[in-house]
């Protein structure tokens, strides 16, 4: 199953409400245990984040904070709040679709590659970066149309 797909479907929800087109899956044990895409304008929370909200869902689903051998797909690069959510459920490998490359912003593999970090997440980017930069692209276009 193709997985970074589903996210792209929740991205794409996020899209339809007006909100920065993001979205996340968490697979454990080749099952889907949790999907969200962001929801901060609906929920008018800074930290409804469609990683925040998955790992929430799962952490209900299999009622423990940590989720251990958990992938997480996410169609764009996790903020430094995400990745520090994603470091605290220990979720072993994230992969993402389209990279956020801001001049002077830390880079995930510099956060995830901290020595004094006691969980290390494998980090994998760009997959289906394409699609994925299309989508927040598009998004960022009609929003600048529309100022």
């Amino acid at each position: 199953m193709d997985y970074m797909k589903l996210a792209l479907d929740e991205a794409k929800k996020a899209y339809t409400h007006d909100e920065v087109p993001v979205g996340a899956v968490i697979v454990l044990g080749g099952k889907v245990i949790a999907r969200a895409h962001n929801r901060r304008q609906k929920c008018k929370d800074a930290t409804a984040h469609a990683e925040i909200l998955a790992i929430r869902k799962a952490c209900k689903k299999v009622k423990d904070f940590r989720l251990i051998n958990a992938e997480m797909y996410v169609t764009l690069e996790p903020c430094l709040m995400c990745m520090g959510a994603i470091l605290n459920a220990r979720i072993k490998t994230l992969y993402f679709g389209a990279s956020v490359n801001k001049e002077g912003a830390l880079t995930m593999s510099e956060v995830v590659s901290r020595a004094e970090l006691n969980h290390k997440t494998e980090v994998v980017g760009s997959v289906l970066a394409e699609e994925c930069s299309k989508l927040v692209s598009q998004y960022f276009k009609e929003k600048r149309k529309q100022a």
